[in-house]
């Protein structure tokens, strides 16, 4: 079998967007039990550039160097190995690949049943930039407002809503007839408004900005991005087991990891974005030479939206 070139950021040490770097590797070939992805787009997480900022940590995700970078991934499959079904040169896809997904190539186990690697079909009506934005911060979300169980009669309170979980958790929230306060900067009100929340601004005094909005109180808080939200849910007398974190730990306020999301959970969320139910915002797309200027854009966490990298053919990539 041929072997291709391919461009992949590779880390030869653990730290910041600095040791970031854009290589020409051997492209992964397919084995069995396995499909090959072109990748067109790469979505950026929060948890990308955590995982990878120290070797302590990058040890708990089972990383060691060399390592990639980035989780979510779209694109096209282009090699099946032996013994796979339900997979085509040619189809369109997208999920995870933990720690590889910024690379042209990417190999998958089609059985995918590690939500850090899998393949999905792309359902039609989703392009590659939005599909590459689903899976970490999609399942997150879903897994948050499981929490929450959010209904037409509650008002949920969501901190950090113009963020990557953020515009998941706002739609989903509000699709279930929930009101939604999100917190964000003054800079984000329009951007929360378009995603269906009622903006208020964080920061002192969120408590009783919360109070003015919403003077029959509020049923449920997620904290997206510290601890700011929880604290204001408990000051406004939630208890603890309507209040959700993703981000911290806080005893006896319970959190939510994507990983944990209820099987289904992605290919609902895919379903509602090609039904024109839920929208990704993308708020700056990067060619992958520049992927430690979009890593220190999505890490300054100002972004209102998701970052993502484009993967477009090489020459001597193609398969």
């Amino acid at each position: 079998m041929q072997q291709h070139r391919s461009r992949a950021v590779r880390l030869a040490a653990f730290g910041g967007p600095e040791v970031l770097d854009v290589q020409e590797v051997a492209a992964p070939q397919a084995g069995p039990g396995q499909l090959r992805v072109r990748v067109t787009a790469a979505g950026l997480n929060p948890m990308d550039w955590i995982m990878t900022a120290d070797a302590d940590t990058a040890t708990r995700f089972g990383l060691s160097l060399p390592a990639g970078f980035g989780t979510d991934y779209a694109g096209v499959v282009d090699q099946v190995g032996a013994e796979v079904t339900g997979f085509a040169p040619g189809d369109r896809v997208f999920g995870s690949a933990l720690s590889r997904a910024v690379a042209d190539f990417v190999v998958i186990d089609a059985a995918g049943e590690l939500a850090a690697n899998e393949a999905h079909p792309t359902p039609d009506g989703v392009d590659h930039h939005t599909a590459a934005t689903l899976a970490i911060a999609g399942r997150t979300a879903s897994a948050a407002l499981a929490v929450l169980d959010p209904g037409p009669a509650d008002t949920v309170l969501i901190g950090g809503a113009a963020g990557g979980v953020g515009v998941f958790a706002v739609q989903l929230a509000r699709l279930t007839g929930a009101r939604v306060l999100g917190t964000g900067s003054p800079s984000s009100a329009g951007f929360l408004r378009e995603l269906g929340a009622e903006p208020v601004t964080y920061g002192d005094g969120l408590a009783d900005r919360v109070r003015s909005l919403a003077p029959g109180g509020i049923t449920a808080a997620a904290d997206l991005h510290g601890t700011e939200t929880v604290q204001v849910a408990r000051e406004l007398g939630l208890p603890d087991t309507r209040i959700c974190t993703i981000a911290t730990k806080i005893d006896d306020v319970p959190a939510a990891n994507g990983a944990n999301a209820a099987p289904g959970a992605l290919e609902r969320i895919a379903a509602l974005v090609a039904k024109g139910r839920l929208r990704v915002p993308i708020a700056a797309s990067f060619p992958i030479e520049q992927i430690r200027q979009a890593v220190e854009l999505q890490a300054g966490r100002h972004v209102h939206g998701k970052v993502v990298i484009d993967l477009s053919p090489t020459a001597d990539g193609d398969a």
